[in-house]
C-alpha cells in the first residue's frame, strides 16, 4: 500500500485546531501526526487548506446511489434512522470505499399506520428513487416492528438485534407537525418497555419526536438520544434542563424542521459548490420542501438549538434526508450536513463546536471509536478543504480532496 503524506494543511483533529501539521496514511489507517512526511511517501499538498475527519450526518434514511453521492461532499459515515442497511445486509457497502460508511437502526418500532406511513401520496409505494440503478443485493425482507402493546415491543427487541440493527430507535410521534393529528402513536407503557428491554441487550437507543409532549415521552421512557428537535413551541427552562439532566444527545436536524415550515434549501442549491454535485432530480427536490407545518417558526428552533448548547447537551449534525422526491424535499445527501452547520452556527455555536458535532461527538455518542478524529491509528476517514472552517463555516464546501479508509476518491 502507498504510504501518503498530507501536508502543509492547517488540521481539526475533531476536537480542537492544531495548527498546520502533517498527517500520514498508511492503507486505511492514520499512523502520524506531526513530525516530517517519511521517505517515499506520496505527498499532497495541502498548502492553503484544512485537514478535517470524514464528516458523520447522524440521521439519513439511505441507498448505495445515496452514500456514494454523501462521500461526494466528504461525509464518510450516514448515520441509518430508518431502513435496511443494518450489519446483516450491508457488507457491498463496507468494503466498497467509493461510497460513505453506513450504521443502521433498521426498521424503527411504531403502531400499525403510524408514522411515517403518512408522509407518502396515496397509492405510493416505496421502491427504487428515480435514476437508481440495479446491483444492490436483495438482502432479507425488512423486520417492521408494529407495535401497539409493551408485549410487543418487547418481543421485537431481540429480532432487530438478530438481523443487525446497531441501535434502536422509537417512532413517538402523533402526527401533528405532519398535518395529520391522531395518527397511531406508542403509549408511554409501550415506549417504557421497548426501551428497557433495549437496555438490557447494550443497545443505544434513539426517538423520534417532534412536539414537547412527545419529547417528554421519550425522557422518562429512558431514551439516550433525540434524533429531532421539537418544532411546536417555543422551548422552556423546564424542558431544556429535562433534556440536560437526562443526559440527553440531540441531533436537531434543523434542516428538516426548516423544510416542514416551508423553508426550501433553493440557496444551497445555487452555490456553485454545490450545484454541480446534484443530478437533476436532487436539485429539484432540494429546492422543494416538505411544507407541513408552516405556521412554525425557525427562529424558535434556532433559540432551542442555542439553548441546549448553552446547557452542554452534545449536539449532532444529522439532516433526515432520504429520497429524491419532491415531498420529502428541502434536503440532499452530502449537501444538506453544510447547511446543517451553518444553521448551527447561526444559532450561536462557533465553526470549531459545529464541526465537533460532525465528527468526534457523533463518533463518541454512536460508539464509533475507530472514526471521528485525526488520531493515530484510526480510519483514514478525511476531507480536505480549501479554506479555514474553523473560523469559516461555510468552507466546508470548498472540497479539495475526500479519502474513505484511505482512499482517495476520484471523481
Amino acid at each position: 500500500m502507498t504510504v501518503t503524506a498530507i501536508t502543509g494543511a492547517r488540521v481539526f483533529d475533531g476536537e480542537k485546531a492544531l495548527g498546520t501539521v502533517t498527517v500520514v496514511v498508511d492503507g486505511a489507517r492514520i499512523v502520524q501526526v506531526g513530525g516530517d512526511a517519511p521517505a517515499g511517501a506520496e505527498i499532497v499538498d495541502g498548502s492553503g487548506a484544512t485537514l478535517l475527519p470524514g464528516l458523520i450526518d447522524a440521521h439519513v434514511h439511505t441507498n448505495r446511489r445515496a452514500l456514494a453521492a454523501a462521500l461526494t461532499f466528504g461525509v464518510t459515515t450516514e448515520l441509518e434512522m430508518q431502513g435496511a442497511n443494518t450489519s446483516d445486509n450491508r457488507a457491498h457497502i463496507s468494503d466498497d470505499d467509493t461510497v460513505a460508511d453506513v450504521r443502521s437502526s433498521g426498521f424503527a418500532i411504531t403502531p400499525p399506520g403510524g408514522h411515517p406511513s403518512e408522509l407518502f401520496p396515496e397509492g405510493f409505494r416505496p421502491g427504487p428513487p428515480p435514476g437508481a440503478k440495479g446491483g444492490e443485493p436483495a438482502g432479507p425482507e425488512p423486520l417492521m416492528p408494529f407495535s401497539t402493546t409493551p408485549e410487543e415491543a418487547v418481543a421485537y427487541i431481540p429480532q432487530l438485534i438478530e438481523r443487525g440493527s446497531d441501535y434502536i430507535k422509537f417512532m413517538v410521534d402523533d402526527g401533528s407537525v405532519e398535518g395529520h393529528p391522531g395518527l397511531p402513536m406508542l403509549d408511554q407503557a409501550t415506549l417504557n418497555a421497548g426501551v428497557a428491554e433495549a437496555k438490557k441487550h447494550g443497545m443505544l437507543t434513539v426517538a423520534h419526536a417532534l412536539t414537547v409532549d412527545a419529547t417528554r415521552m421519550a425522557v422518562e421512557a429512558g431514551i439516550d438520544g433525540l434524533v429531532h428537535l421539537f418544532m411546536d413551541q417555543p422551548h422552556t427552562d423546564e424542558i431544556i434542563a429535562l433534556i440536560k439532566d437526562a443526559g440527553i444527545f440531540v441531533a436537531p436536524c434543523v434542516v428538516l424542521n426548516a423544510s416542514m415550515m416551508g423553508i426550501t434549501g433553493a440557496e444551497l442549491a445555487d452555490d456553485p459548490r454545490v450545484a454541480p454535485r446534484l443530478d437533476e432530480q436532487w436539485d429539484k427536490t432540494l429546492r422543494s420542501s416538505f411544507n407541513h407545518y408552516p405556521q412554525g417558526n425557525i427562529e424558535d428552533v434556532l433559540a432551542t438549538v442555542r439553548a441546549l448548547h448553552n446547557a452542554d447537551v452534545d449536539l449532532l449534525v444529522g439532516t433526515d434526508v432520504s429520497a429524491p422526491f419532491e415531498f420529502l424535499g428541502g434536503l440532499a445527501h452530502g449537501a444538506s450536513v453544510h447547511h446543517e452547520l451553518q444553521y448551527l452556527v447561526r444559532a450561536g455555536l462557533t465553526p470549531i463546536q459545529t464541526l465537533r458535532a460532525t465528527t468526534s461527538t457523533t463518533a463518541r455518542r454512536f460508539g464509533l471509536d475507530d472514526r471521528g478524529r485525526i488520531v493515530e491509528g484510526l480510519r483514514a476517514d478525511l476531507l480536505l478543504v480549501d479554506g479555514d472552517p474553523a473560523t469559516t463555516i461555510s468552507d466546508t464546501l470548498n472540497t479539495r480532496a475526500v479519502w474513505r479508509r484511505g482512499t482517495r476518491l476520484t471523481a
